[in-house]
This record gives C-alpha cells, sequence and structure tokens, in this order.
C-alpha cells in the first residue's frame, strides 16, 4: 500500500478541499453512512445535487436522524431527491462514504478538545471493497424509512425484551445482569443499543419507552420474566 493510497485530511474544509472533486465526479454510486443527518454538511455541496442518470444514492442513518424538524425534514429532501434511506437501530460508530467502489472517507472520532476532525480517504482496492462490505452487511438488516415511520417501536428480540423488562423496573446494571444471567459488559452494550433504538436519551427515557412497548401487564417491569 502506497502513502499516496491513504491520505488524512484535518476538518470539514479541507474535506471539502481536497476530496471535493472526488464527491463531485460519483457517476455510480454514493453510499453514507452516519449517525446524525448533518454530519456531512461542510461536505453536502461537492455531493452532485442534479441527478446523475442510474445514480444509485443510499444513505444509512441511526434513529436520532429523526429526533428534530432540522433533521426529518433533511430525510425528506434526501428522499425527494432520490436517494434511499435506511435507519440502523445501531448507528455507525465512525461516519463512512464510499463512492463507486473506488473511495472511500472515514471519519475519525471527534477530538474531545474540540480540533478539527481527522478525515482518511482511502484508495486503496482491497481496503475500500471492505468498507462497502460492512455497509452492506449494515444495510440489509435495517429498515428503510417509510417503514420506520410507520412502526412506532423496533422489532424486540426475546433478549433485548428482557433488558426492557430491566429498564423498566428500575434495576442497577449489575442486578439486572444477575438476574438474566449475562455479564455486566454484554449487559450494557444491550442497554446502549436499545437505547439507540428507542431514540432514549436517558436509561429514565428508555424506562419509560420500555413500559409502552410491554404494556401494563403483570409482567410488565419484571427483568426476571423471559
Amino acid at each position: 500500500m502506497t502513502t499516496k493510497a491513504i491520505v488524512t485530511l484535518r476538518g470539514e474544509a479541507e474535506l471539502v478541499r481536497r476530496a471535493g472533486a472526488l464527491f463531485a465526479g460519483v457517476r455510480r454510486e454514493f453510499l453514507c453512512a452516519a449517525g446524525e443527518p448533518d454530519t456531512w454538511s461542510a461536505a453536502a455541496p461537492a455531493v452532485p445535487r442534479a441527478p446523475v442518470p442510474g445514480l444509485v444514492v443510499r444513505k444509512l442513518y441511526g434513529p436520532g436522524a429523526l429526533r428534530t424538524p432540522a433533521g426529518r425534514e433533511l430525510l425528506g429532501q434526501l428522499t425527494g431527491a432520490g436517494a434511499e434511506i435506511r435507519i440502523s437501530a445501531a448507528p455507525p460508530a465512525h461516519e463512512a462514504i464510499v463512492v463507486d467502489g473506488r473511495l472511500a472517507v472515514l471519519a475519525a472520532p471527534r477530538s474531545a478538545a474540540g480540533g478539527p476532525r481527522a478525515y482518511n480517504v482511502v484508495q486503496e482496492p482491497g481496503v475500500v471493497a471492505g468498507v462497502r462490505a460492512l455497509f452492506e452487511t449494515a444495510w440489509e438488516t435495517s429498515t428503510d424509512l417509510a417503514t420506520y415511520r410507520r412502526t412506532p417501536f423496533p422489532r424486540i428480540e426475546d433478549a433485548e425484551r428482557a433488558v426492557l423488562r430491566s429498564l423498566a423496573a428500575g434495576h442497577t446494571d449489575e442486578t439486572a445482569s444477575r438476574l438474566l444471567g449475562v455479564s455486566l459488559r454484554t449487559y450494557r452494550r444491550r442497554v446502549a443499543t436499545l437505547m439507540s433504538a428507542l431514540d432514549a436519551r436517558s436509561r429514565f427515557q428508555a424506562g419509560l419507552r420500555a413500559r409502552e412497548i410491554l404494556g401494563t401487564g403483570p409482567d410488565a417491569g419484571r427483568a426476571d420474566t423471559p
């Protein structure tokens, strides 16, 4: 792999300046995975606004994309422009873009100090293919926007339902993990995934939504009921 195969850019302004032409040259496929819809706001002007014949645009977001009116409006605009939108219960840990299967842009975590965010522009074929494969896997297990909006809550598996009961009951993580027979780390990971799926910003809010899903029957709120 040559040094030219991966280039690190600092901040969205440099991303637009240095990689904008690569975005603008998209002809077949533009894939984007992001937790929030405005992640690539600075780079958006570089993406072609006029439809390219045969161009496939797919954007994958977490439930938080629908949290604000601005987010919902943006998703509506993207859909109206012909983009395919899907919502993933577990939003991507890091944002990524894949252009025509030849270029990938991977965003580094945001700096706690508030400095410019780093973006790795990758043109190594094997790496780009791997990123695209990961996107396709997440895409296939996500829900299209129209269906997601019609469904008030995501489909809940038995293991997730048990976690919901723990949240509804207000158990501590230690107690809940013991009752469910899983490690504390596994339980917390499941809680984090469910909070994202339920678009809950706190454990308290997740508990309230858990009660809505489980109902008010005698088993609601019981973490020991599988």
